[in-house]
């Protein structure tokens, strides 16, 4: 442990013991034998703790105390005091004390007690960088991120709310693709107009087409009357068409031709209806493939794809996985009425190295459980789900320093396109890129090695 440490005590032989034996356990030792130039030197020190006696000619540790928490609220006191009852202590902390310890004390006591309140200054201030961080990250709305591929995507979102051009937001799910969608029509021309969003996976086939242009009355079995579709409600602003590659291959002709004319044809009505929307479309399928597929329109996927905007995963953003855990923290803890604040370093670990396949939306559900059940005022790995306590990287070994362990190199290349698959998410286009390879290749080796595994 390596902390800054201003004791004070008016006994110069005890200053001197303390001071020697924390500094050959790491700590850096200043000492004053009066509290009045101790605050002096707080003028223009900084501190991690200040360890005072409580009983001293002049300013006492606890005016100390109460001094030090007026300026600096955010360096802990430790007070020392040869009188160790229960209204002592109250008085101490009553006075802003962190913790105290009475005479006579072990020295490895003491560390252990200095130990953790430097650690609380540290979380504190690892609080205060994080909001802060979170703040200044919220460059489009309620985007959070940090990291360079985020600034690669705050600039692309910049320039695309200029347009009017329909834009693809691909992902994988759990990502964010609504909230971008959002963020461009906020920034636009068009944010004074509606945001209008459907999922596409969650309407039955049957009502999909009514939803999205509308019905006249006597259309249908249930159509009472006459109902504007999606694409007339998103007129001055913009139309998200959420998991796009699930749209009914008969409705995508339909789709095209509104995307081309920039009008719709209720169900039940001859007649044309024009609309002025930008569409956004998102999905987190593998399109190309679609269309190869013939699952998916080849000129509809062109029409929708004029502006195409990629969504990284979650475990591609380094640190912003804590930026985004702080953010949710601070929302579920006043939601949940929690007096939960930080992350504790060794949570924060584990939740930079698990893998998060359900991305953003994972790590909310993850933080928004830790909150509901943490006991403490930070959150602990116990809080955490098992499978993110649990969880270890994967590693691909090519070899070792044992001869017998040299692998064929066929089974060396099975081994690592396998691997490479799984730490893309399973995106085999992603993959085809990254690996340098012919995505047909790449597809005809994957059945062969999944076949091999009975998979």
């Amino acid at each position: 442990m390596s902390a800054r440490v201003l004791l004070v005590d008016d006994d110069r032989s005890l200053c001197e013991w303390v001071a020697s034996a924390l500094t050959r356990r790491g700590f850096t030792i200043l000492w004053r034998t009066a509290a009045s130039d101790a605050l002096a030197l707080l003028d223009v020190e900084d501190f991690d703790v200040i360890l005072t006696d409580l009983n001293m000619q002049g300013v006492g540790g606890l005016e100390l105390c109460e001094r030090v928490s007026g300026v600096q609220p955010d360096v802990p006191v430790v007070v020392i005091t040869a009188f160790g009852s229960l209204e002592t202590a109250i008085a101490a902390i009553r006075a802003g004390a962190y913790d105290f310890v009475t005479k006579p004390f072990e020295i490895e006591a003491l560390e252990l007690t200095i130990a953790r309140a430097a650690a609380h200054r540290a979380l504190h201030r690892e609080i205060r960088r994080l909001r802060t961080a979170v703040a200044d990250s919220r460059r489009q709305g309620s985007l959070v991120g940090a990291s360079a591929s985020m600034q690669k995507t705050y600039d692309l979102i910049d320039r695309i709310a200029e347009t009017d051009s329909s834009v693809l937001i691909t992902g994988e799910s759990g990502t964010g693709k609504e909230l971008t969608a959002r963020a461009i029509h906020e920034r636009g021309r068009r944010r004074s107009g509606p945001f209008i969003a459907v999922n596409c996976s969650a309407i039955p086939e049957a009502l999909l087409e009514s939803e999205l242009f509308g019905h006249v009355k006597g259309a249908f079995t249930d159509a009472h009357g006459s109902r504007p579709g999606l694409f007339a409600r998103a007129t001055g602003g913009t139309l998200f068409l959420d998991e796009i590659g699930e749209l009914p291959l008969a409705l995508q002709p339909k789709l095209l031709r509104a995307l081309q004319e920039r009008t719709v044809r209720a169900v039940g009505s001859d007649a044309e209806i024009a609309f002025d929307a930008r569409l956004i479309a998102a999905t987190n399928r593998d399109l190309e493939l679609a269309v190869e597929e013939r699952r998916f329109r080849e000129d509809l996927y062109y029409r929708i794809n004029v502006l195409h905007l990629p969504l990284p995963p979650l475990r591609e953003r380094g640190s912003d996985v804590l930026l985004l855990a702080q953010s949710f923290l601070d929302r579920f803890a006043s939601m949940l009425d929690k007096p939960v604040k930080a992350i504790s370093h060794d949570a924060a670990e584990k939740l930079l190295a698990y893998r998060w396949p359900g991305n953003v939306r994972e790590l909310q559900n993850c933080i928004e459980r830790a909150v509901a059940l943490a006991r403490f005022d930070q959150i602990v790995i116990a809080d955490l789900p098992e499978k993110v306590r649990a969880y270890r990287p994967s590693r691909v070994v090519l070899a070792g320093d044992d001869p017998t362990e040299v692998l064929p190199l066929e089974e060396v290349e099975r081994r690592y396109i396998l691997w490479a698959v799984e730490a893309l998410g399973g995106n085999k286009t992603l993959a085809a890129q990254r690996l340098a390879v012919d995505r047909k290749t790449l597809f005809r080796k994957l059945a062969r090695y999944r076949g091999e595994r009975g998979q």
